[in-house]
């Protein structure tokens, strides 16, 4: 005699099916679904738990106290008063940073312990900025807690101080998402544009960088083509800077970043848009976020992905 109990697996679905439910065909579809859902779900919140611990690491965006333009010349550095560059947390005297034309150098404090690329800094040196191909230095102080590096935005230089007593950080109040739903990953085709083209790529704080834009990606939504334009960094994935009609109704006013894979060999790319997310800007002040380009500003509400920062 066959009892009628809960159970689990696509076989003990068909064999259900004879306690007067669905035809086995459609019990094993239907548990296929299932499976595929949680599969689904299991990798969504996979994502949003990188995404939460890579933002709120000691060195994440978070973590940001400050953004320090730097003139030609010498300026002291320190969290006191009587410093020109004032940091929000730190040493009260750190040393001296020193700008002539693109040389950088850094004198610190007599008997203060600092690092420079994880090694104990004894004495003058000289600091990489972002734009060198080995990357920027970084200024270690309060024990490690805390990380200083120069960018480059133009023509000038910033320095970027991190730390991991970060106000932002320690007062972090979560992140917020649309119901992950598996319709928002789409399958779309990459146009590729000619090969060297760039695209103007302005920026939060009023500069512009040419970025190299290999193609658009263009998908279909509810009959309607739609077409954004692909950044490529130089890594594995392409990166789309977009708004859309949810920005500054239900997310960051200021659009959204996305990663995407690059396209198969078909030209495919398979845009999960339930990853979309926050730039850094939407938590700090101390960042310098891309702006969408015209282009990728969207006549569509993207319901998914992370919601506007709620602090």
């Amino acid at each position: 005699m066959l009892l009628c109990v809960p159970v689990l697996g696509v076989a003990v679905a068909v064999a259900l099916a004879g306690c007067g439910g669905d035809t086995p065909s459609n019990a094993i579809k239907d548990a296929q679904m299932s499976a595929e859902m949680i599969a689904f779900n299991t990798q969504q919140d996979a994502w949003r738990e990188q995404r939460r611990s890579g933002l709120l690491a000691p060195d994440g965006w978070a973590s940001l106290t400050g953004l320090h333009w730097i003139g030609p010349g010498s300026h002291y550095l320190g969290s006191d008063t009587d410093n020109g560059i004032q940091l929000t947390v730190g040493p009260e005297h750190m040393g001296m940073l020193e700008l002539d034309g693109e040389a950088l150098r850094f004198v610190p404090e007599k008997g203060l312990a600092l690092t420079l690329d994880g090694e104990p800094l004894a004495g003058a040196t000289a600091l990489r900025a972002d734009d060198d191909p080995a990357g920027p230095s970084e200024l270690g102080f309060d024990d490690g807690k805390g990380v200083a590096t120069v960018i480059k935005r133009g023509e000038r230089y910033a320095l970027r101080v991190r730390h991991a007593d970060a106000p932002t950080r320690t007062g972090f109040s979560g992140l917020d998402y649309w119901p992950a739903d598996p319709d928002w990953q789409i399958d779309g085709a990459f146009v590729a544009n000619p090969p060297g083209q760039t695209m103007e790529v302005a920026n939060i704080i009023g500069t512009f960088e040419q970025v190299s834009n290999p193609g658009a990606i263009e998908f279909e939504r509810e009959g309607v083509t739609y077409r954004i334009e692909a950044l490529d960094e130089g890594g594995g994935e392409l990166f789309l800077v977009f708004a859309d009609r949810t920005s500054g109704h239900g997310s960051y006013g200021a659009g959204r970043f996305l990663y995407v894979p690059r396209p198969d060999a078909d030209g495919r790319v398979t845009v999960d848009f339930n990853h979309a997310y926050n730039p850094p800007c939407a938590f700090t002040a101390f960042a310098t976020c891309p702006l969408p380009p015209l282009e990728n500003r969207l006549d569509l509400a993207i319901t998914a992905g992370e919601k506007a920062y709620g602090h």
